[in-house]
């Protein structure tokens, strides 16, 4: 982990799904039980190709997979209804070191910000049910954005004014580290469901474990 960050960063961005909740496989269970109700079968290796994707990107990618029949709209919405249930009563298991991070960014004085595919409605009402809310100064969902991931719109949005070079991401999906390097901002890889192939490992400046790597990563970065 030596060397990953050559300085503090002034800001970090966070995606949210994989990253900060262990909530695509969630989100693939219930998905899988709604396409079965319509006749579709979701294989792991389909959904894992619509990891970050969102609005024309993802409507793209599923009628590539399933054909133009395919009830995109409808089955999202139904299986968003489920995973927004289990969120609410249950709650969304959060991952390994991410709590920590935050607390220690927070302590530290960087700001964060939450850049998600997922619509802004259900990113804040998530992270207001986790608790974590309170540590993002900005949320970003992916209706607030002509073009999702892996173009670059989002992750601009949420660095604002702070300099691309003094912004870090963290991301799970390589649709997403595309994003991020698009945008120009070093981008640091947490693998969740896929571990990005060589070429796009090439675009990270690291690729880590846990959140608590990064915790350390940016501890080293202030001695």
């Amino acid at each position: 982990m030596n060397g990953i960050l050559s300085s503090t960063p002034d800001k970090v961005i966070f995606d949210m799904d994989g990253l900060i909740f262990d909530s695509e496989r969630v989100f693939m269970r219930a998905l899988r039980a709604e396409a079965e109700n319509f006749g579709y079968t979701i294989t792991e290796e389909d959904y894992q190709q619509t990891l970050g994707l969102a609005g024309e990107a993802l409507f793209k990618k599923t009628t590539e997979l399933y054909g133009a029949d395919y009830p995109h709209c409808e089955l999202s919405r139904l299986a968003r209804a489920r995973v927004d249930a289990t969120a609410l009563n249950e709650g969304l298991p959060i991952k390994s070191g991410i709590r920590e991070l935050l607390m220690f960014l927070k302590d530290s004085g960087i700001p964060c910000a939450v850049a998600s595919s997922t619509h802004t409605e259900y990113v804040e009402r998530y992270l207001e049910a986790s608790g974590l809310r309170r540590y993002f100064d900005t949320v970003i969902g992916g209706d607030m954005v002509r073009r999702s991931k892996p173009e670059p719109d989002i992750f601009l949005i949420a660095a604002g004014s702070t300099p691309a070079v003094n912004t870090l991401v963290l991301e799970d999906s390589e649709n997403g580290i595309i994003a991020a390097s698009r945008a120009g901002i070093p981008v640091i890889c947490i693998p969740d469901m896929v571990y990005p192939s060589e070429e796009i490992q090439r675009l990270t400046v690291g690729i880590v474990r846990s959140a608590s790597d990064i915790t350390e990563i940016i501890r080293r970065t202030m001695r």
